[in-house]
């Protein structure tokens, strides 16, 4: 039987030591602020935005909000990216994605400042992944890495095949398994015999976009599965990119969904702004 792997308690655990760290850092004067934006009233955006504040309340930083309307032009949100940039008491800026179409989301990632981009998607931050050198990385495949590392999961040596390719989850998620020393395959929609090259794996993890497109034929048995994807059922039910009835029984550890990769994705954001208090 499959081992549940909880992201509910280790992203807890994340945010507990974070608590901790944050108080050691004002006692020596050192104080943490996140500045979120969000244009429109998208509601997922809107649960994301709510949570995020949530986090930095209970591990002690401030959080800003600045809520738009869908008609703000790109200009505008531009120029309050540069009022944040140079007020020194905002170490994390974070704008909720999507964006309205009137508005340029690429030009918008890159006018945050790279000491300040706590999301990890400024091509800076992208660029430091990708050599090796320090900088933020994307929280969602921070977060995996933790999800393995805490769960005993080893890493190094496996063949992990990251079903995937985009610059938020897959491309990084890719180069963090090539750190830890994986053997890494990048898989898509256009894989050929994407069954066969996903039996290969003995770490797979799923962002494909497709709720419970993953069932057992993808898998060799003992495999072990993150599931990155979030969907509604026609059931009105939360559920992965992974089909977790069909697999739970053939694998050795499954993340749920929800309460798998979900909350480590805003433990990792936390992690990244106490990060950027001490730079």
């Amino acid at each position: 039987m499959a081992n549940l792997i909880d992201g509910k308690r280790i992203s807890q655990e994340i945010k507990e030591e974070l608590k901790i760290k944050v108080a050691q850092l004002k006692e020596q004067g050192i104080e943490g602020c996140l500045a979120v934006i969000q244009v429109g009233a998208d509601p997922a955006s809107s649960v994301y935005v709510r949570n995020k504040k949530r986090a930095c309340a209970y591990i002690g930083i401030e959080s800003r909000s600045y809520e738009l309307s869908d008609e703000t032009t790109e200009q505008e949100l531009l120029s309050l990216i540069g009022k944040l940039n140079e007020d020194p008491a905002v170490n994390g800026i974070l704008v909720q994605l999507p964006v309205p179409p009137q508005i340029n989301e690429n030009k918008i990632i890159q006018a945050i400042d790279p000491a300040k981009d706590v999301d990890g998607f400024h091509p800076q931050n992208v660029g430091a992944l990708v050599s090796g050198l320090p900088g933020y990385v994307s929280c969602t495949p921070a977060g995996v890495i933790q999800l393995l590392k805490r769960s005993g999961i080893s890493i190094e040596g496996k063949n992990c095949v990251m079903v995937g390719r985009s610059n938020i989850v897959g491309k990084p998620m890719s180069l963090l398994m090539l750190r830890e020393n994986a053997t890494v395959t990048i898989a898509h929609s256009k894989t050929k015999d994407l069954r066969d090259v996903c039996k290969q794996a003995d770490i797979l993890i799923a962002a494909v976009g497709k709720p419970k497109m993953i069932d057992a034929s993808y898998l060799k048995e003992g495999a072990v599965v993150i599931d990155v994807g979030i969907h509604r059922s026609a059931e009105n039910k939360l559920c992965g990119d992974v089909d977790f009835d069909s697999v739970f029984a053939h694998v050795e550890a499954i993340t749920p969904v929800p309460g798998g990769v979900g909350p480590m994705t805003i433990a990792m954001l936390m992690h990244n702004c106490v990060e950027a208090m001490t730079r």
